[in-house]
């Protein structure tokens, strides 16, 4: 009952931040904000909601490593496991654009989070304090300033366009009711995946890098599939990379400020194949493209990780 219970609760995971998404386009629409920051604010800030409210209750809960955990995993997972799957259905094509900014900037940040997370800058012991998640909302900010002011071409949505005919009170409905139902089913999920885990003899850290990093990318998943489909892998890549950016600057942000984040399980290994993972779209970059054969290899990547973690994640 319990995993069917999980199931259950990632599917409320989905369906919540489906509604959110939706409704805050609907609401954007209706007082004309441009498809840019519709695209590049709610949408990619809507995706990285499961991740946002996982984290910040791991931290309120003093679970640090299901905080700085799901947000390593989700990261990996979405380079190595979405990315993969996005290019071995259609090749992705990169916009030599993302090499001057996005997918830079989502490597730096990367780097900072591990030099932040083993306090390189002060030498105590690991974790990421108050004064870190401040550094890390104000990149977010700078990010976001940025974002809208380098490029306000149109850009296409990751979710169908909604029509201005929709009552206002309907999509503000859709978002409480979303994000309401977002956080519930979040909370009940960690919870539940942490008690299996236990179960099973397996610590946070292994459930928050896999089942828990996994289930909050859905929404992720489902946006770059649906884009690969479409012919717009430019979308798929620029959700993920946008994805990766927002969960280390705003989600561990924001999470620090609730606890700070010690974390004992998350390894040096963990960060060094989140960061090998963007360097890696960073190099395919450089060829303009991720083709079919460089995702099998990413898929492969993520699978010889995983098995890495079953063996040496294990209470």
């Amino acid at each position: 009952m319990e995993y069917l219970f999980l199931i259950l609760y990632l599917a409320g995971i989905v369906f919540g931040a489906d509604h959110l998404v939706g409704g805050a386009v609907s609401v954007a629409r209706r007082f004309r904000v441009s498809d840019f920051v519709i695209g590049a604010a709610i949408v990619g800030v809507g995706t990285s909601m499961p991740e946002l409210t996982v984290s910040f209750l791991g931290a309120l809960k003093g679970n640090p490593d299901v905080a700085i955990g799901n947000v390593v995993g989700s990261n990996i997972f979405n380079v190595l496991g979405i990315l993969g799957l996005t290019a071995v259905l259609c090749p992705i094509v990169i916009d030599r654009r993302n090499l001057k900014f996005e997918i830079p900037l989502c490597t730096g940040v990367s780097i900072l989070l591990t030099l932040l997370a083993f306090n390189f800058f002060n030498g105590s012991n690991p974790s990421v304090g108050r004064v870190d998640g401040i550094l890390l909302l104000a990149l977010f900010a700078a990010f976001m300033w940025v974002s809208f002011t380098r490029d306000r071409k149109d850009i296409s949505l990751t979710v169908e366009r909604v029509e201005e005919t929709v009552p206002l009170w309907k999509s503000l409905v859709k978002v409480v009711g979303g994000l309401v139902l977002l956080i519930a089913s979040c909370d009940l999920f960690v919870d539940n995946a942490v008690s299996i885990a236990k179960s099973l003899g397996v610590n946070d850290a292994y459930i928050s890098l896999t089942l828990i990093a996994c289930g909050t990318s859905l929404p992720e998943l489902a946006a770059s599939l649906a884009a690969a489909f479409k012919k717009h892998t430019d979308l798929a890549l620029g959700n993920i990379i946008g994805s990766n950016i927002f969960n280390i600057t705003l989600i561990l942000g924001l999470s620090s400020q609730a606890a700070p984040l010690t974390t004992t399980g998350i390894t040096l290994l963990d960060y060094l194949v989140m960061i090998a993972a963007v360097l890696l779209v960073l190099v395919y970059g450089l060829r303009g493209t991720i083709g079919r054969v460089s995702g099998v290899l990413m898929l492969a990547f993520f699978c010889i990780y995983n098995w890495y973690l079953s063996t040496s994640h294990l209470a």
